[in-house]
């Protein structure tokens, strides 16, 4: 072949190289970011779900959850740091959920000063059938993937979690 046949077919071999070359520069973003969109599509489909089906926020869910997994109830502080809101955020929710009868609060008797959240009767059948629809629309979400996929992916989030882990320690 010619070298003057050869120049364009260089040129675009090379043209290739650098945009592999700036896309690996920018992979850690661009996989940021795409965490960022699935976990906002998630997010906003579960909460559009649930509050079509139940009138019930992803807020207001989680914070059932943490509550259905503890029958003795929840410090207030305790929730807030789990579900990663401020104390502030929890006292709004709490309050409307008192309100409807799926809460109840009561004094700690290990520590008078603290507040334990409780799922009422009510909250409890509310929430275990919140729980089934949470559970059918996680798996919808997921059915664009085979279990290999899934396995996969759970493996690459666990061995970034445990990275990140080791970022804050170090």
């Amino acid at each position: 072949m010619s070298l003057r046949k050869r120049e364009p077919i260089m040129r675009a071999i090379e043209a290739g190289a650098a945009q592999e070359s700036a896309a690996a520069e920018h992979l850690d973003l661009r996989l940021w970011l795409r965490l960022m969109a699935v976990h906002k599509s998630v997010k906003d489909e579960l909460g559009r779900r649930l509050y079509q089906e139940f009138s019930m926020t992803l807020p207001r869910f989680d914070l059932m959850s943490h509550l259905s997994r503890q029958p003795k109830g929840m410090r207030m502080v305790e929730l807030s740091r789990r579900l990663m809101v401020t104390n502030g955020n929890i006292t709004g929710i709490t309050d409307r959920l008192e309100e409807e009868g799926i809460v109840l609060r009561s004094v700690d008797p290990q520590n008078r000063s603290a507040i334990l959240i409780t799922l009422t009767a009510k909250g409890k059948k509310t929430f275990s059938s919140a729980a089934k629809v949470h559970e059918k629309l996680v798996s919808e979400m997921f059915n664009g993937l085979t279990e290999k996929e899934k396995i996969l992916l759970l493996d690459l989030l666990s061995k970034q979690r445990t990275s990140l882990k080791s970022l804050r320690a170090g």
